[in-house]
């Protein structure tokens, strides 16, 4: 999670997003920088409404806006799934190694994924609260620009981006009665991301 406070924007870190990458770019810059634990620096809307909304609004007396990225579901599963192929995963029980993307979809889909399968969900992440907290500006992963350009006009300054974390490349394949299970079970994260205007 980054901070600006001159500029009233929160950017909260969808795991899987890039979100490292803009976190080396911009913390020289930003006010406050949450690295860790994982449960902070991935603070989901609801724990930013819950935690951070209250301190900046009753210590720093101002609103802020958020910014958040969005990836397309299926390929947001495969950087999961890459992920937790790296070698340092072997015998972990969240490892990938020695399943299908097949069934790690297959099990991501079902209504209690085993660890290696659970993983969260976009969505949920970003869902808006009762209290009226929402995402103010969504992006799509899959449109770099289009962040970029919102950050640089916002914060008055250019930014170079580094690829960081990068899951191992492979490829992947979903078939096609998984991929219409996923839909169907998950269709909230394919609602979500289809309603982010491009």
């Amino acid at each position: 999670m980054l901070v600006f406070m001159k500029e009233r924007l929160v950017m909260l870190s969808v795991p899987k997003t890039g979100t490292t990458a803009w976190q080396t770019a911009l913390a020289p810059v930003a006010d406050i920088v949450v690295r860790d634990p994982p449960e902070l620096k991935h603070a989901p809307l609801y724990r930013y409404n819950r935690f951070f909304r209250p301190m900046f609004e009753k210590v720093c007396a101002t609103e802020m806006e958020t910014v958040a990225v969005m990836r397309e579901p299926v390929d947001w599963l495969g950087s999961w799934y890459r992920y937790r192929q790296r070698p340092f995963m072997t015998g972990k029980p969240n490892s990938t190694q020695n399943i299908s993307f097949d069934d790690f979809v297959d099990a991501y889909s079902s209504g209690k994924p085993p660890g290696w399968a659970n993983v969260g969900s976009q969505a949920k992440f970003l869902e808006p609260r009762p209290n009226g907290t929402a995402i103010t500006h969504l992006f799509r992963y899959e449109d770099p620009q289009a962040l970029l350009s919102f950050m640089q006009d916002r914060l008055g300054r250019e930014i170079t981006l580094q690829r960081e974390n990068v899951s191992p490349q492979m490829p992947l394949t979903l078939s096609e009665g998984i991929a219409q299970k996923l839909r169907r079970k998950r269709a909230e994260e394919f609602d979500l991301y289809m309603s982010i205007a491009t």
